[in-house]
């Protein structure tokens, strides 16, 4: 059996590592083989771009962030994902090219149609077959994220940055209605792991 490959996505502080982990036992108690991977990252290159990227130092044209993310994807793809996929794992992925959507296009400015081009030449038409999207207020992730760690390069960003990102999501979504799930991430971690459990069972395991 083919396996399956579902995303996790949203602003910083959404919840989404801590959703991931319970979302993987979840699946594990359903039967189901599970690899856990993130974006940027899952290879060894992958993970020394990640720290490229994430690193508050560096000051990256917005070009660069866009052509080191989907490089650091294609590794990720052809060294983790489509295998997973080929013997019949279920890949979660803690982002992916919708956050390169939300992030540089939305957030940084870079023209959709330039990432839409990416895509098209990395991916060769694949895409995840859920993603789950935790919609959080920039408020609230930022609040969230600073009880946890020193922000990042893209965490120590304002507000305003995170509303664009939203938006960047949102419109996503609006292309991407039947692959892309909404989870309030405003309330509870028991309402959102119902929520998180009524669309899995619902799409996989009626």
């Amino acid at each position: 059996m083919h396996g399956r490959f579902i995303t996790l996505e949203g602003i910083d502080g959404a919840g989404k590592s801590t959703h991931l982990t319970w979302l993987a036992q979840f699946l594990e108690s359903c039967g189901v083989r599970v690899v856990v991977t993130r974006e940027p990252g899952g290879t060894a290159m992958g993970e020394a771009l990640r720290a490229l990227l994430l690193d508050r130092g560096q000051h990256l044209h917005h070009d660069t962030e866009a052509l080191l993310m989907f490089a650091a994807r294609r590794e990720h793809l052809d060294k983790v994902i489509v295998p997973a996929m080929e013997r019949g794992e279920w890949v979660l992925c803690d982002r992916f090219t919708d956050a390169t959507y939300a992030y540089q296009s939305g957030g940084s400015g870079l023209r959709w149609e330039r990432i839409a081009a990416l895509e098209a030449w990395v991916q060769q038409g694949l895409q995840p077959d859920l993603t789950l999207f935790f919609d959080v207020t920039p408020e609230l992730g930022r609040a969230r994220s600073g009880r946890i760690k020193q922000p990042d390069r893209f965490e120590q960003e304002q507000d305003e940055f995170f509303d664009r990102v939203r938006a960047g999501y949102l419109r996503r979504m609006e292309e991407h209605p039947q692959r892309i799930s909404r989870i309030d991430a405003n309330g509870s971690i028991g309402e959102i792991q119902s929520a998180i459990q009524s669309i899995i069972e619902t799409r996989y395991f009626p």
